[in-house]
Formats: structure tokens, C-alpha cells, sequence
């Protein structure tokens, strides 16, 4: 076995490789930008290694070699596909936990890959030569990067007259995500399952497949769930890509593990090779919780085997051990689900989120792949994946609805994430079905949770607190506990909420309380159990419910003189920007007069003089990323003006 194994990557594969490592009693040795000095990998791994940057290959190497590391594990994105590194790595030595860079470069390239497969006989998509005449070509077809992955560098083409635009736009994102412009064009499959087989070979000519994944649930051509095995697809189906799967992995003599990819036609039947991805794949886990090893005694007596370790199986294999199984000794048992949870506001457009995780719940009662904890700060630098949710069960609807709860027990507030599209995708009735397709989510929209519930739950919490501390219990910053039945209270969020704890009514609704605790609320409303959690600070409240984080403000906060004022200094309530500047030192203003304004938590705020005064300070610019509390005016008070500070009248 390897003695020690460098990890080049971070978050979630991070922490995976490094529990496979622990569990072979392998050194493991991490990695870390300055970004992630203190982050969870770091401090999990035996060892770690400051590095400028993930992707620089002579840091990478040169951090392998300073801690003696015997391989390298790259996991998925940053180096785990680049030729290049594998080329870096075998020149200095060391072991990669992948295949050969030979190996990498042709299945790296899809249109080396392409001929390969054809060579393999592998059934492949129709395709076209980029410079083809337009008139020659049966549209729609699929405009797409050679080299790269990710759905970056994709156009779909469905007139001629869009064709020439949409090969120059695929040319300058793939010369941009990269560095290399090659392109090809092929048939497009308009309603298609993406079927991928999992492989795995040693360096002694041993291949197996570990079966298929269905990932047909995807948005752009971005993966959002995936699941094992495959729903939809009959025996002979699983048998064409299985086989196909092996032939290709051993014509081109791939060592590790490894994934296949095909697009099954629903239209037709038909399957066509897609591309080979030359690393461990993201929907691993699935794999993981549905594929056995059972040895023929306990195939006789029907016993179950032992789940796979794809990870570890990776480690045994670069360490030169042959597989410890054939195909005959690999079978399913049940069925798994994983959700992706991104940090991106799945129903404001899709658009990526920043700020720190103030709170971090995740399931107990599924595996959690995740490297997310309270109080870290996510940044736009990394790619937006938080973690995994994965859940299995005897079949797949069992499976499916205990990912259901497990998404209803995630929650992360402090920033928006897509676990509540995931939930209301998961319980969805096309989902629940199996009827989704690979384009689905780009013809159809998921209904937007309601704020009504999430509404019940703040304004029923935020009388508790009003009862706890009127009864002499003051909030607590680890969370709340339930007080002394009040008198009713108006509530006022984004609308006034009349909550009557001593009859159990929130407006309209009947609520009992089953539990309140480390911000935790569980209620039933209107006869129903419903759970949320909730955290009232300041100016804003927040939900998570059912997955879907909402934001509530205060507007006993935000009133006229909505941004927080002490002896004439304007301060921001929470992290924000700075939109404008309408003042400047010395200039003189009268009470309630807009000083400028900022935007959080999608909210644009006015900054007020507080009374009537002259500016004695400007301690922001336009633009400016302020936190909460920065002091961003401060105003003196007009001589004799009876409203300024310190006076009591």
C-alpha cells in the first residue's frame, strides 16, 4: 500500500480521499490556497501545504515532492483532467491516482475519444465536420469543445441562419475555459437519458464495470441529481453500455477508475457514446451505496456483500494490487439518489452566492458528502458545490422520498442555496415518475416555494422571544427555548402577523408547538407537523423550510431612519454595498435627507440624516463592500437643534 498520498483539491473530495486514506492507513496530505487556510480539509489531513493556487502544476508537484508524498490524488476539477499535470507528476516520480497522461490526453479530447470509440466499436452520435456546408446538415445539431467538460463551450443550433454565430460563441468559450478552440458538431438528441458507466481497471489488465448511473436530471448541461441504477433502461440497454464501457476501457488501456458516458435516444432506443471522463466522478456515492461485492458463498446462500469503496479501490490500484474482484462478483443491491447543493439562488436566475453560513444543518438520516460548516465564508472564487446529499433505499421510490426528508433536515442560512429547488424537484411528480430527460429543466420551471409557511414560523418564533424576554428570559445566541404563554402580538414583517401563542393562532392558521430549541422549530401547522429553522437577529429574520431559505426583514429597524444611528453616526445594519454617495464632508443637511444608500440581502436601503446637522465625515465610496456595523457618515449636529444627540428631549 502507498505510504502517503498528496491531495490536490479541496472542500468535499478533500475530505473524502482523506477518509479513504485513514482508512488504509495511508498519510494523507493536503493542500490550501490562502483562501482555505483554516478550512476543514486542512485540518482533517495528517499534513498540508500552502500552495498560490490549485491550479498550478509545478506548485502542486513541488508541494508532492517537499512532503515526500508517494502519489497524488487530484479528485475531480481543478488538475484531475489536465494531461499536462499527469505529465508533471510521472516525470517527478510520483505516482498519479488516475490513468497514464498518454491515457488522459486521447479520452481527455472528445474528438480523440470520438475515433477511439469507433476503433473500440462503440456505437458514437452522428456527427458533421465543423466547416460542412450548412444545407448538408440536419438540424438541430450540437456545437461542443473538443477538450474540456462541464457543459462549458455547448450551443444548441436549430436554425442554419444561428449555426455560424454559435460555433464563433463555443470557439471563444472553449479558447476561454480551455485554451484550446476545437470544436464538433453531432446530432442533437432533443429528448435523451445520460446513461454513464462506472469502470475500473488495474495495471494488470483486469476490467469491471460497477454498472450505471442515470444524471438525465441536469440544467445547461450541468448535473443536478443522479441517481443508480438507471430507472428507465432495459436489460439489453444496461448490457450494450456495461459491455461497450469495458471494450473501450481496455482498447485504450486505462488504469483506475473511470467513467463512460452515453446518450440514450428515447425516441429511437438507440445509445451513442459520449465521452470518457478520466477521473472520479462527483456522483461517486451512488455507485458507492448500490453496488456489492459478494464472493461466490455468498452468492449461493444469498447473502449481501459489502458495498465498494471506490476511493480506496483507487488507492489500492496505484499501489499496483490487482482488482480484488471480477465482474461475476459485483451486483445491485437497492437504489441511491444524490442532490447537489450549490451555493446559487436557484429561483432568482440561478446566480451564484457569496457570504458566510451562519448556520449549518445537515441530515443524520442520509450520507453527507460536504466540507460546509457554521460560520464559514463561501466565496465566488471555488466552484459553488457546498456538498452532496445522497439517499438510498430498497427501490428507488423509498430512496426518493427519504432524499425528500433529508433535504427538509438541510438547512444554511446566511446565504441562498438550491436545496429548495433540489426538495421541490425530488417530490415532484415528473421526477417521482421518471419521465425527466436531459432537457427537461430547461423547458420547464420548478414552482417557487411559498413564504407563507416560512412566515408562520417567524412570526411564531419572534413572539417567543418577545413572551421570553418580557418574562425575564433573554435570547440566547446558541439558540431559543419555548417561554411563558403572552398576550397576542402584532408581529410586523413584510406584512403585520397577529400571532396568539395562549390560543395557538398565526393569522389564519392553527399552530401548536412541538419543539423549539438551538433554533430549531418544530410546529404543526393547520394539523400538519412542519419543521424550520430560524434565526432572528437584528434586522432580518431568516427561514429554511423545507430547504428554501427566506428573508424577512425588520421594519421596526428599517423605518424612516432605517440604518442604525448613534450620536450621529449612520452605520449598516448587515453586510452590504454601497450604491451611492449623495453628500460630502462639510455640506450641510436637514433631518430625514438621503446621505446615499446600499444593497443588502437584495434590499436597497437609504442612508437618513438623523437630524438636521452638517456631514463631518464620508467614510465610504460607491461600490464599497461594507460589513455590519461600519460606520459609513457621521453627521454633527446643527448648533442649538434640540433633536441632536444626548439629549433626553
Amino acid at each position: 500500500m502507498l505510504e502517503s498520498v498528496l491531495i490536490a483539491n479541496r472542500g468535499e473530495i478533500a475530505l473524502r480521499v482523506i477518509r479513504a486514506c485513514r482508512a488504509l492507513g495511508v498519510r494523507s496530505i493536503a493542500i490550501y490556497s490562502d483562501l482555505d487556510h483554516g478550512a476543514p480539509h486542512v485540518r482533517e489531513a495528517d499534513d498540508a501545504v500552502r500552495v498560490g493556487s490549485y491550479l498550478d502544476i509545478d506548485e502542486v508537484v513541488a508541494a508532492a515532492r517537499a512532503t515526500g508524498a508517494a502519489a497524488i490524488h487530484p479528485g475531480y476539477g481543478f488538475l484531475s483532467e489536465r494531461a499536462a499535470f499527469a505529465r508533471a507528476v510521472e516525470a517527478a516520480g510520483i505516482k498519479l491516482v488516475g490513468p497514464s497522461a498518454a491515457v488522459m490526453e486521447q479520452m481527455g479530447r472528445k474528438d480523440a475519444a470520438r475515433d477511439i470509440a469507433v476503433k473500440a466499436g462503440v456505437p458514437v452520435v452522428p456527427a458533421y465536420a465543423v466547416d460542412d456546408p450548412v444545407e448538408d446538415m440536419r438540424f438541430p445539431v450540437l456545437v461542443k469543445a473538443a477538450a474540456g467538460g462541464g457543459g462549458k463551450g455547448m450551443r444548441v443550433v436549430r436554425e442554419p441562419e444561428a449555426y455560424d454565430e454559435a460555433v464563433a460563441a463555443a470557439r471563444r468559450e472553449a479558447t476561454s475555459s480551455f485554451g484550446d478552440d476545437t470544436i464538433l458538431v453531432e446530432k442533437y438528441v432533443e429528448r435523451g437519458r445520460h446513461i454513464e458507466v462506472q469502470v475500473l481497471a488495474d495495471a494488470h489488465g483486469n476490467v469491471v464495470h460497477l454498472f450505471e448511473r442515470d444524471c438525465s436530471t441536469q440544467r445547461r448541461h450541468q448535473k443536478v441529481l443522479e441517481e443508480a441504477p438507471a430507472p428507465t433502461i432495459t436489460a439489453e440497454t444496461r448490457r450494450t453500455v456495461t459491455e461497450a464501457a469495458v471494450a473501450l476501457t481496455a482498447h485504450v488501456g486505462y488504469e483506475n477508475a473511470g467513467t463512460v458516458e452515453f446518450l440514450l435516444d428515447d425516441a429511437t432506443g438507440d445509445v451513442y457514446f459520449l465521452e470518457m471522463n478520466t477521473r472520479l466522478q462527483v456522483e461517486h456515492p451512488v455507485t458507492e451505496s448500490v453496488v456489492v461485492c459478494t464472493s461466490p458463498q455468498q452468492r449461493a446462500t444469498g447473502a449481501t456483500g459489502a458495498h465498494v469503496d471506490l476511493v480506496q479501490l483507487q488507492l489500492r490500484v496505484a499501489a499496483g494490487e490487482p482488482l480484488p474482484f471480477g465482474q461475476d462478483d459485483l451486483a445491485i443491491s437497492g437504489h441511491a439518489i444524490e442532490a447537489r447543493v450549490y451555493a446559487e439562488d436557484s429561483f432568482g436566475g440561478f446566480l451564484p452566492q457569496a457570504g458566510t453560513a451562519t448556520i449549518v444543518r445537515w441530515p443524520a438520516r442520509a450520507r453527507v458528502d460536504h466540507a460546509l460548516e457554521s460560520g464559514q465564508v463561501v466565496s465566488t472564487s471555488y466552484d459553488p458545490m457546498l456538498g452532496k446529499v445522497i439517499a438510498r433505499g430498497p427501490d428507488r421510490e423509498s430512496a426518493r422520498r427519504a432524499l425528500v426528508a433529508a433535504l427538509d433536515d438541510t438547512a444554511v442560512l446566511g446565504l441562498t442555496t438550491n436545496t429548495g429547488f433540489l426538495r421541490a424537484l425530488v417530490a415532484s411528480d415528473e421526477f417521482r415518475d421518471a419521465t425527466i430527460d436531459t432537457a427537461w429543466l430547461d423547458r420547464n420551471t420548478v414552482p417557487e416555494p411559498s413564504r407563507d409557511l416560512a412566515r408562520v414560523f417567524v412570526a411564531w418564533v419572534s413572539a417567543m422571544l418577545v413572551a421570553e424576554r418580557d418574562a425575564g428570559h433573554p435570547f440566547r445566541a446558541d439558540g431559543w427555548r419555548s417561554g411563558a404563554d403572552p398576550a397576542p402580538i402584532l408581529v410586523e414583517l413584510d406584512e403585520t402577523v397577529p400571532v396568539d401563542r395562549a390560543r395557538g393562532t398565526v393569522g389564519d392558521h392553527e399552530v401548536r408547538q412541538l419543539s423549539a430549541e438551538r433554533h430549531v422549530a418544530v410546529l404543526t401547522i393547520d394539523g400538519r407537523r412542519e419543521q424550520a429553522v430560524v434565526n432572528v437577529q437584528p434586522h432580518i429574520v431568516e427561514a429554511v423550510h423545507r430547504g428554501q431559505r427566506f428573508v424577512f426583514e425588520r421594519p421596526d429597524v428599517f423605518g424612516d431612519h432605517a440604518l442604525d444611528v448613534s450620536d450621529g453616526a449612520v452605520i449598516a445594519p448587515m453586510p452590504g454595498t454601497v450604491l451611492d454617495v449623495r453628500v460630502e464632508p462639510g455640506q450641510a443637511v436637514a433631518e430625514g435627507d438621503v446621505l446615499g444608500a446600499m444593497e443588502a440581502m437584495k434590499m436597497e436601503l437609504a442612508f437618513k440624516a438623523p437630524f438636521a446637522g452638517t456631514v463631518s465625515a464620508v467614510d465610504a465610496a460607491a461600490g464599497d463592500q461594507v460589513a455590519l456595523g461600519a460606520r459609513i457618515f457621521l453627521v454633527e449636529p446643527s448648533e442649538g437643534d434640540p433633536s441632536g444627540p444626548g439629549d433626553a428631549g
